[in-house]
């Protein structure tokens, strides 16, 4: 399909649909892709190393914010210049992007390579955990990072000029080869007791064969869409666009990095109850990334939409797009809260074995998890609204906004929340600060959304 008759002319519904199926499939993979690692990890039936997995799980989020410093940040600038007619402004902004995104991450493998003891102490490490965690973080972060984030760089930037099933081809591929990776390495290559080292060494290379491929479509796509691998063009890029795309892709990066820090948070908190607490928290944190893969999914699809109509100054197409995306997500939001009220124990005990190693301390990791589910869950239909709220900042290149919605959300409400419930119901009082939390987030972000809305047709009349 003609990629500009699918942003301004094809039905909302059909549009958001084409966008939306492969980003919302490729997310599911990708979540498969990094909850396969704890799932046979829990096959061990070592709450310790599923601790070690939660620790560790913050600083692969590091990498998805620096991701989207120049993958959303530079995504969606070209989708605003394609549908201003700019092609080859777009093309100088997809080679920076590229350009800066192997830099950053090369920069933080390195920086975390040097500290890497005492970022994971930081992160809520014991001394039954920090083993495990360090094996971990050495091949996934510091030797893997440069090939997952321009993999995740390199998929945003194809989204946003509609190549979108490849993009998702790319990701997904590399979450199905990790699936039968993982047990291969875990219990067929490495030494018993060493199955943390082999699932790390499996993502790493699926990672890099993702991001191969994904080389290989950006090339293959560039003969068509305004993209570039050259340095040249990534010199030419205007000070005023590399301006543009760090006003949205900051803030993009911040929002993730904020998210991260609230993690941190958790982890802190969960680890001073003890380690049972903090594996069971770790579990729920991978099973309630379920209902927020698929609405990210829908709100990376509907980006590129409303960054072209935006452009295009057809309002009434905008509109649409980010009305018919929220009602979807809230839909599945609202499905996922009653299967994760009725299925949390054995949704749990999917991750953790509790007939395999010490089968006291896994059901009690169990129960917590259990338990931490049912609370937690209710975040679900917020969340949407925060997310997808600041994808349609991002979109329309409000980064003010987008920052100031990202800081307020987790600076403002959700960490200080987390210490107060904490500090007054222990660790059911942390769990039930998420969805306080995000609800006093989105309350706020759907009035920044609306002051943003006002202000364009103000300025247009």
């Amino acid at each position: 399909m003609d990629k500009q008759e699918l942003f301004a002319k094809t039905p909302v519904p059909r549009a958001l649909f084409v966008m939306a199926l492969p980003t919302v499939i490729s997310q599911l993979i990708n979540l498969i892709y990094n909850m396969v690692d704890a799932f046979f990890i829990g096959r061990c039936g070592n709450s310790y190393m599923m601790a070690a997995t939660t620790i560790t799980i913050t600083m692969v989020m590091m990498t998805v914010a620096l991701s989207n410093l120049f993958g959303i940040g530079g995504g969606s600038l070209i989708a605003r210049l394609m549908g201003a007619g700019e092609s080859d402004r777009a093309k100088n902004v997809s080679s920076f992007s590229v350009c800066g995104a192997a830099l950053i991450a090369f920069l933080f493998s390195l920086l975390i390579g040097l500290f890497l003891d005492p970022v994971l102490k930081f992160l809520g490490a014991s001394a039954d955990t920090i083993d495990y965690a360090r094996s971990y973080a050495l091949i996934v972060i510091v030797i893997g990072s440069v090939p997952t984030i321009l993999a995740l760089t390199l998929a945003h930037l194809l989204r946003n000029t509609g190549y979108s099933a490849k993009a998702s081809i790319g990701l997904s591929g590399g979450g199905i080869l990790n699936v039968f990776l993982d047990p291969l390495f875990m219990f067929y290559i490495m030494p018993r007791g060493q199955e943390v080292t082999g699932a790390a060494i499996a993502t790493a290379v699926s990672n890099v064969l993702a991001c191969v491929y994904l080389l290989y479509a950006y090339i293959k796509a560039s003969k068509e869409a305004p993209l570039s691998l050259k340095i040249n063009n990534a010199v030419k890029a205007k000070k005023d666009d590399i301006k543009s795309l760090f006003a949205v892709g900051v803030p993009s990066a911040v929002l993730t990095g904020l998210f991260d820090l609230a993690n941190i948070c958790v982890n802190i908190l969960a680890a001073a109850h003890n380690d049972l607490v903090l594996a069971g928290m770790g579990i729920v944190m991978k099973i309630e990334r379920i209902p927020n893969a698929v609405n990210i999914g829908i709100c990376q699809g509907m980006l590129p939409i409303v960054a072209f109509n935006y452009a295009a100054e057809n309002r009434e197409r905008m509109k649409e797009t980010i009305k018919t995306a929220r009602n979807v997500g809230l839909f599945v939001s609202v499905i996922c809260i009653v299967l994760f009220e009725v299925f949390a124990n054995p949704a749990s005990r999917l991750f953790l074995s509790t007939t395999a190693g010490d089968a006291e301390t896994a059901l009690k990791t169990v129960a917590y998890a259990a338990l931490f589910l049912r609370i937690r869950c209710f975040a679900s239909p917020v969340q949407l609204i925060n997310y997808h709220t600041s994808f349609c900042m991002q979109a329309m290149g409000h980064g003010r906004e987008t920052l100031l919605h990202a800081f307020v959300r987790e600076i403002v409400f959700y960490i200080p929340f987390m210490f107060l419930l904490d500090s007054a119901f222990g660790e059911v009082g942390l769990a039930a600060a998420l969805p306080a939390g995000e609800a006093c987030g989105a309350l706020f972000a759907l009035y920044l959304l609306q002051k943003c809305l006002k202000k364009r047709e103000t300025a247009s009349e």
